[in-house]
């Protein structure tokens, strides 16, 4: 793909995207995320085409692992974050990830600060980041991921609405409840002993989005595989 002209390489995604239809091509975006020189890739970033924003997205995360690029990179990576295109905040959750395949430090320091960042939006790509089974091999990577979990709940529970934009505010909260629907059984199943307890507490709720994030989580076999090897299944939810 590269050995072309940076001129020929829009044409060449777009011809090869898969869209318009239900899937990406998302192993093309990983290998032009993985090789594009720099310029190509910010030429990309806010490409009106959704599916080359999406490639440039994620080939930030390549970029924010140099100390050069970083700074224009991760705050470039906030915006796509909150892009009104799912497939371009997905990039962005992808960028992450990629920069936890190479620098798990960097990786966390960024999930940590935007999960903390009490916005709907940069909490649900830190979910969607850290919640990834690759990147869930040792203790500090599966703690994060319960804290990220347990606080972007604890955001989504509390449910303050943005009276300067109340579409927004509800689009960031169902894309978070989504992300959660599904990101504490992939936490549970890295670290079952801290994730079972963290999450019981969130089945105790009456909460609307709660009795929904429990219910999903419950039908993911991940968790249930958890469950049962714990002789717990039918106790949580």
């Amino acid at each position: 793909m590269l050995a072309r002209a940076p001129a020929e390489v829009p044409g060449f995604l777009t011809g090869r995207s898969g869209l318009p239809g239900p899937r990406a091509n998302l192993p093309l975006a990983d290998a032009f995320a993985g090789t594009a020189p720099a310029e190509l890739i910010w030429s990309l970033v806010d490409s009106a085409d959704e599916y080359l924003a999406f490639c440039g997205t994620e080939g930030l995360g390549r970029l924010a692992v140099s100390p050069d690029e970083r700074p224009a990179a991760l705050t470039a990576l906030r915006r796509a974050a909150a892009d009104e295109r799912w497939r371009v905040r997905e990039g962005a959750a992808r960028a992450l990830q990629l920069i936890g395949d190479a620098d798990p430090a960097l990786m966390h320091a960024v999930v940590e600060a935007w999960s903390e960042s009490m916005d709907a939006w940069l909490a649900r790509a830190a979910v969607a980041a850290i919640c990834e089974p690759r990147l869930l091999a040792d203790d500090d990577a599966q703690a994060l991921a319960l804290r990220v979990c347990d606080r972007a709940t604890a955001l989504l529970l509390r449910g303050e609405p943005n009276p300067n934009d109340p579409v927004r505010a509800r689009e960031a909260h169902r894309v978070l409840r989504q992300a959660l629907g599904y990101g504490w059984s992939v936490a549970i199943a890295a670290s079952p002993a801290a994730g079972l307890t963290a999450f019981r507490a969130l089945t105790a709720s009456d909460d609307p989005d709660a009795r929904w994030i429990v219910r999903s989580n419950h039908a993911k076999a991940r968790l249930r595989s958890v469950l049962a090897d714990r002789n717990l299944w039918g106790t949580l939810g």
